[in-house]
């Protein structure tokens, strides 16, 4: 009897200490059913959404930093301010409106997108940031998608701007408000302008992946060789040059248009149409090439 205690009484104390070390100690293995569940993106937040958003956060971030774009935008609101009011204090012609000249500095607002645009990426290429941006989001075209969508609101911003300061110019210089009933296809026209400016300068950034390079090569060929085009070319050519194209939207005359060239001028959706096929060209090739070429 007593034996049979001595012998009989471990038995138990085992079996519950090995029963406490296992249900406490060992790990628990998630079943399959757990592990599809989180691979499984919830309803709330699809995790390409929730990339793309934080690669757009990024490029905000780093675009609201540069000194570059607050120089920019300080630049459209002058400007525009001046060549409004500089228009409405020694213009000799026929007698303007604001709401006739308020427009005139999308002209010089659309340069200032395409410069953003340029320096969008050529910034991070110059300080060797475009490395570290790929690296975080390996994903190349959510990088071109996040940097088109910030380059089409800068152009918003920048043409929004040059539009306010002009129509406020004009106001200084002591032009009436005018007739208003086109004003809002002026603008439409307006920004679909500077964001497609801003654009065209993101895919020549993209392409020449140089700041230097690619703002004075835009500046030549929009300044110097459109110029010269326009003023020497045959009417049916000059239909065809891009930034010339998208300023004739604006329905902004000047002296230095040929009549021939004026009676050849197509429709305002048609020159929209030009103008936004070389932008469409600039930015799928700047997005190609990013994808394709190495990162220095």
């Amino acid at each position: 009897m007593t034996a049979h205690v001595a012998t009989g009484n471990p038995e138990p104390s085992t079996a519950h200490e090995e029963t406490d070390m296992t249900s406490i100690d060992a790990p628990l293995r998630p079943t399959p059913e757990a592990l599809r569940a989180a691979d499984t993106p919830n309803a709330t937040g699809p995790r390409p959404a929730r990339r793309f958003a934080a690669v757009l956060r990024s490029e905000w971030i780093k675009c609201h930093t540069v000194w570059a774009t607050k120089v920019l935008l300080a630049v459209a609101a002058v400007a525009g301010l001046a060549i409004s009011w500089a228009t409405a204090a020694f213009s000799t012609g026929p007698v303007l409106t604001a709401a006739e000249v308020f427009v005139y500095p999308t002209l010089l607002t659309a340069v200032l997108a395409a410069v953003a645009g340029i320096l969008l990426f050529t910034s991070e290429v110059q300080h060797g940031t475009l490395a570290v941006t790929l690296a975080a989001h390996p994903s190349r075209w959510g990088v071109v998608a996040a940097k088109t969508v910030l380059a089409a609101a800068i152009g918003v911003v920048l043409g929004s701007v040059g539009m306010s300061a002009g129509f406020l110019g004009a106001q200084i210089g002591g032009l009436d408000v005018g007739d208003t009933s086109g004003l809002a296809a002026t603008v439409m026209w307006a920004l679909l302008y500077t964001v497609g400016a801003g654009l065209f300068g993101l895919g020549v950034g993209m392409v020449v992946r140089h700041s230097a390079g690619a703002v004075s090569g835009l500046l030549v060929w929009w300044l110097v060789v459109e110029g010269l085009v326009v003023s020497f070319a045959p009417a049916g050519l000059v239909r065809f040059v891009p930034f010339d194209a998208g300023a004739r939207t604006l329905d902004i005359a000047t002296d230095l248009d040929r009549p021939e060239v004026v009676a050849a001028a197509l429709p305002n959706p048609l020159h929209a149409l030009i103008f936004w096929s070389y932008v469409a060209a600039a930015v799928a090739l700047g997005a190609v090439m990013l994808r394709r070429r190495d990162v220095d």
